[in-house]
């Protein structure tokens, strides 16, 4: 015996998921690849260890060694536990980019492990939806993009009392930082690792870090009014910028889809990682208990381009994880009562009935489609039904021997408590009635 018991807790910031948790899991993920194959995606998958070197090459060494669970295997390769699927995408596509059909849509719904500090809404094992287009350099992919977007939310029936998608272009945040402030490309990169911590740092803090920058409060104070312009307003500062046509042209297909009731432009959205070239974007929960990004997305157009030389495959995709879908389905009480089983049966047991009987009537019932079980636990007939009732089953099956001698059972209902009697032939026949 061991001396000390183990935990029965599991590791930090992962979770257990017992039945019920399943059951929720598997109804807002089943909802979403419906919606998602309805519109045409289809589902790809890679493996849970990728090499250490792709998350380097794309995010850096100081990042991908502390944000991933890596280790060096037996033949010295240096491999992480995949902390997201962006680069794994990007690889498959490189793989094959001969044989594929472009544009492609594809999604998946892979866990994923990053070592960071828990916290709501993130945690160090999640489940996240990807949803991606390859290969159309256009808006085109960007509105399809972010409508896919929308349309999952609206599945849960979520409105846009709900939610918003706040939106912005990295090509027109640069240019228009260039003109602002005056600074090169360089410059303006590091003017938006500032801007995308804004919310979560002190103005001063703020101030002091741009001012660090040579962008004086005049300066500031012009991006300062960014931040509250409409989308014609802010692309009347540059006019000619690339990322200006194409903020111009998403805009007016939102409009004509009317989607944009969902959208808002929003010059402080950057997203983080440098790989974004374009249109960016993140879906805001508007409650104010649960008021921050669920999640976010946007083109990245050079990924494929670390794995085959030459090659330019334009990308464009958002990805949400379990946790925030969760925390948003249930602040705004969009789950219904998935757990209410509907038709599910269970055949009680007698001693003075053969097993094989009870076995005949279970089987029927699987074959018919009908979600049913026979009883294998302690025979007094009262722990049965306290079984059903605690299991969520709908019927029992009751056949002793004085009904297996007149080839009848009674099928009791156990949310109305009425009880019929029916041949043992006609068992199936009732149920799919």
């Amino acid at each position: 015996m061991c001396a000390q018991l183990l935990s029965t807790q599991p590791y930090k910031g992962t979770r257990d998921f017992y039945p019920d948790d399943m059951r929720l899991r598997n109804w807002f993920f089943g909802k979403i690849r419906t919606a998602l194959e309805v519109a045409a995606f289809e589902e790809y998958n890679g493996p849970m260890l990728e090499s250490l070197e792709m998350y380097i090459a794309k995010s850096g060494e100081e990042i991908a060694n502390e944000q991933t669970y890596n280790f060096t295997d037996r033949g010295g390769r240096r491999l992480a536990v995949r902390p997201e699927m962006t680069p794994t995408v990007a690889r498959l596509v490189a793989g094959k980019i001969g044989e594929l059909n472009f544009p492609l849509k594809w999604f998946s719904i892979p866990n994923l492990y990053r070592y960071e500090r828990p916290q709501r809404g993130r945690l160090r094992e999640h489940w996240q939806v990807n949803v991606d287009i390859f290969g159309c350099d256009g808006y085109e992919a960007d509105m399809e993009v972010i409508s896919t977007a929308v349309m999952l939310l609206r599945q849960f029936n979520a409105d846009e009392s709900m939610f918003k998608v706040h939106i912005n272009n990295r090509r027109f945040f640069n240019d228009v930082i260039a003109t602002i402030a005056g600074t090169d490309a360089e410059g303006s990169k590091r003017v938006s690792k500032i801007v995308d911590k804004k919310n979560k740092v002190t103005r001063d803090a703020y101030e002091e870090e741009m001012q660090r920058l040579g962008i004086d409060a005049d300066k500031i104070a012009k991006i300062d009014a960014l931040y509250n312009m409409s989308v014609d307003e802010a692309v009347a500062i540059c006019p000619d910028s690339q990322g200006s046509k194409e903020l111009i042209e998403l805009f007016s297909a939102l409009r004509h889809a009317g989607l944009d009731k969902y959208c808002v432009f929003d010059f402080g959205i950057i997203r983080g990682l440098d790989y974004y070239t374009g249109t960016v974007f993140e879906v805001f929960d508007e409650a104010p208990e649960n008021n921050r990004a669920m999640f976010g997305g946007g083109r990245y157009d050079n990924l494929v381009g670390l794995f085959v030389k030459n090659t330019n495959v334009s990308g464009v995709g958002f990805g949400f994880g379990d946790v925030t879908l969760e925390n948003f389905l249930v602040t705004h009480d969009l789950i219904p009562d998935i757990y209410n089983e509907g038709t599910k049966v269970l055949v009680t047991r007698f001693d003075d009935v053969p097993y094989e009987k009870y076995i005949s009537i279970t089987n029927s019932l699987r074959d018919a489609g009908i979600v049913s079980s026979m009883y294998i636990g302690s025979k007094k007939f009262g722990k049965q039904i306290d079984y059903a009732v605690k299991g969520r089953y709908s019927h029992v099956i009751i056949m002793g021997a004085s009904e297996l001698e007149t080839s009848n059972v009674k099928i009791k209902n156990l949310s109305t408590r009425e009880e019929v009697t029916v041949s043992i032939s006609s068992i199936t026949d009732y149920f799919l009635k």
